[in-house]
């Protein structure tokens, strides 16, 4: 049993808040003044601390450097009227977070070990979860391996880190993407449906060929056949077709989204149609020609809601219904800040307040 009780904290000297320009935050260019460790050697975790947020000392061996063994999760904390500070659902981040460790061979993290760090941490740095609209505290825990060896194997030692930053707009405008039929995110029998770090390496050289053709991002197809849609950049993607809110399953090629999940429990809530089923490639090009899709938006913790403004496919790109007419997705962004800032009542449960 770990004693999160014995978490040491180092503050800093002094805040570098007054740097922070609340109207103005870039997405990931400010962090906090603190960070979390732990360390896992022996077979335990250990040696958990708070310490000022700054570069680590790691061997030019390390084995995360040379194989990637490395996993993360990403969440968002918000203030509500009260100044309280409300995180969304982190309790699934934990668990997925040892959904993925499990397939990379990384030690499990106890889920009170990473809420005891989380709420911690953001405690001490609550003064950095802004409360200007279309801002939060950006999450991101991450844990890799350490050990000074070279040779493939799984690795004994770890390292369990949280950092936080403020964060404004992940996507300024909506998003043009193109189907992708050539390159792969993800196969069955790998590591898509982990939050893998090599996932999103290996997803880079593919979008930046998307984007010399005047594409955002790219709609991922299964790697075997190329003929269903999988997800949207580093999203999930959904599709209202027929006033039917559409999208593929999570699987072993799909991450299990929690915005994902989220969006999915408040349209069944609202009596709208939901379908989790596989989506054709031809299935939306066909309706795309049509006119037929009446919205198309990514899903995720960054964005929440990405609206994809259109969609190409091989010569052809279709531009979509403009994004203010878009009921749904304008309307379920709004219900999710909503609840996660306390405006409305959280009937789900789904938000944990620090």
């Amino acid at each position: 049993m770990i004693d999160t009780a014995a978490i040491k904290i180092n503050r800093v000297a002094q805040s570098s808040i007054h740097e922070l320009d609340v109207e103005n935050i870039p997405f990931a260019k400010i962090y906090s003044d603190h960070m979390f460790i732990a360390d896992y050697r022996d077979g335990e975790w250990r040696d958990l601390r708070i310490e000022p947020y700054q570069p680590l000392a790691l061997s030019p061996a390390t084995s995360a450097i040379h194989y990637g063994i490395s996993i993360f999760e990403g969440m968002k904390g918000y203030k509500n009227a009260d100044g309280e500070v409300l995180l969304f659902r982190p309790e699934q981040n934990a668990r997925r977070l040892n959904v993925s460790a499990e397939r990379m061979c990384i030690p499990e993290v106890p889920e009170s070990l990473f809420m005891d760090a989380l709420t911690e941490l953001v405690r001490l740095d609550s003064q950095w979860v802004p409360n200007h609209p279309g801002t939060s505290l950006y999450i991101r825990p991450c844990v890799f391996a350490t050990d000074e060896y070279i040779g493939i194997k799984p690795s004994e030692n770890f390292k369990f880190i949280i950092i936080t930053c403020p964060v404004g707009a992940y996507y300024s405008k909506p998003v043009n993407v193109k189907i992708e039929t050539h390159f792969s995110r993800a196969f069955e029998g790998g590591t898509g449906y982990a939050k893998a770090a090599g996932n999103y390496a290996a997803s880079l050289y593919p979008a930046k060929l998307a984007q010399q053709e005047g594409y955002d991002q790219l709609i991922w197809t299964d790697g075997k056949t190329h003929q269903y849609i999988e997800e949207s950049g580093t999203m999930n993607v959904m599709f209202i077709i027929n006033d039917t809110l559409v999208t593929a399953p999570a699987s072993g090629t799909i991450l299990k989204g929690i915005t994902r999940d989220s969006v999915l429990t408040i349209a069944r809530d609202w009596g709208m149609v939901v379908e989790e089923r596989p989506v054709a490639v031809k299935e939306i090009v066909e309706a795309a020609r049509r006119g037929e899709i009446q919205e198309a938006f990514g899903v995720g913790t960054a964005a929440t809601i990405a609206q994809i403004a259109s969609i190409g496919f091989e010569d052809e790109r279709f531009q979509l219904n403009d994004v203010k007419t878009r009921e749904f997705s304008n309307k379920v962004l709004v219900e999710l800040d909503n609840i996660k800032t306390g405006k409305v009542e959280d009937r789900f449960g789904w938000t944990y307040k620090v």
